[in-house]
């Protein structure tokens, strides 16, 4: 029984563990997916607004996560 509760306790520690490093790099992974955008728009674009940018891609990107999940 206490071998049971411990291999338990590991597991819930593990789950919890892996859900604080999804939240963690998940906002790092969303900054560098927007950085790549903005810069594959700044060398397609003739004229660039950085803000105008950012905000269409953490857009785009957002819709594309919310369809994919």
């Amino acid at each position: 029984m206490k071998n049971r509760t411990v291999t338990i306790l590991i597991i819930i520690f593990v789950i919890i563990i892996l859900s604080l490093f999804r939240i963690k790099y998940s906002e790092y992974n969303l900054k560098k997916v927007v950085g790549a955008c903005m810069l594959a728009q700044m060398q397609t674009a003739e004229s660039f607004n950085k803000e105008k940018s950012r905000k269409y891609c953490e857009e785009e990107i957002k819709k594309k996560l919310a369809n994919s999940e």
